[in-house]
């Protein structure tokens, strides 16, 4: 935290505090929308629109890429934040969610909740007006989803996860549908992709955090040790056993040889720190597992739009 600032001679209050109050206070709000989860939510997202309309660089729809990728942004943003406001007593009780603005204290409920319902109602309409209807109301069936069922699921039973990847695995399809108006096998196969990959994903940081989700009450794992650890070895390997040749489908169609060399390196490094973490159910082989996702997924969907640029 910054010193006091030195008051003028003339004793007029200083202004860089009221800066500084606006800035934490914009920090804030930004936080609210969960920009960590934004980052992968533009990339599959784009990654869908770009594959879903299949032009060449020179007759890409750059504007219409941009209003789906900001529509399907604010949606999200405005699911982030509901969901902070809904889980705000139980995000206190959590070390890992504790200083977010709304736990802390640092911004008030009623202006959480219409913010969220702003950049939702903002999103959903941008989409319908900016792209299409189909974007829309896939987008605004993430949110409902993901707000009615899966976050009260957390706290009910540890089936929440299979219930919370549906929403979670709707960014390329929104995209898909922004760039041509429907869906078809393909736009499904990206869908697949994504649902699978949440499994391992969200394991790694269940495990990590089981303290904290007990400590609070969400049961996203179940509380005796040999389910807990039979629950977390199948969330893992199994949707990863499926991941690994389904990711491998477009190089297997011929589309691209170095996209099927790629996702397959990707798919065993993935595959092999799943192994690890399943094997020694440690938190350091959760976070080695947690950081593989992170690079697999953006790195996969990366190496997909250059097999088809």
């Amino acid at each position: 935290m910054a010193t006091e600032p030195i008051l003028a001679v003339f004793d007029v209050p200083a202004l860089p505090r009221p800066r500084v109050a606006r800035s934490t206070l914009l920090s804030d709000y930004w936080a609210l929308t969960k920009p960590e989860v934004n980052f992968l939510i533009v990339i599959t997202t784009f990654s869908g629109f770009y594959l879903g309309c299949g032009a060449a660089w020179h007759d890409f729809p750059f504007v219409r890429a941009i209003n789906a990728v900001l529509g399907t942004l604010l949606v999200a943003s405005g699911t982030g934040t509901l969901n902070q406001y809904i889980e705000r007593r139980f995000d206190a009780q959590m070390r890992r969610t504790a200083r977010r603005p709304l736990a802390a204290g640092r911004v008030k409920p009623t202006a959480v909740l219409w913010f969220g319902i702003v950049l939702s109602v903002l999103g959903s309409v941008y989409l319908a007006a900016a792209v299409n209807v189909l974007a829309s109301l896939l987008a605004m069936a993430t949110l409902l989803s993901y707000l009615l069922f899966y976050t009260p699921l957390k706290r009910k039973t540890p089936l929440c996860t299979v219930v919370g990847a549906f929403p979670g695995a709707m960014p390329p399809l929104i995209g898909w549908a922004a760039a041509s108006g429907q869906l078809n096998f393909q736009a499904w196969t990206l869908y697949a992709v994504l649902f699978l990959w949440q499994f391992p994903h969200f394991m790694a940081i269940a495990w990590m955090y089981r303290e904290d989700y007990a400590r609070a009450g969400y049961l996203v794992l179940p509380p005796n040790d040999s389910a807990r650890a039979r629950l977390v070895n199948l969330q893992t390997v199994l949707p990863l056993l499926a991941l690994v040749p389904l990711s491998l489908l477009p190089g297997l169609m011929g589309e691209a040889k170095f996209y099927f060399i790629g996702a397959l390196f990707l798919g065993w490094g993935f595959l092999y720190y799943a192994a690890q973490f399943v094997l020694r159910r440690s938190n350091s082989a959760a976070r080695r597992l947690l950081a593989a996702s992170i690079i697999y997924l953006p790195s996969l969907f990366v190496v997909m739009l250059l097999a088809h640029i």
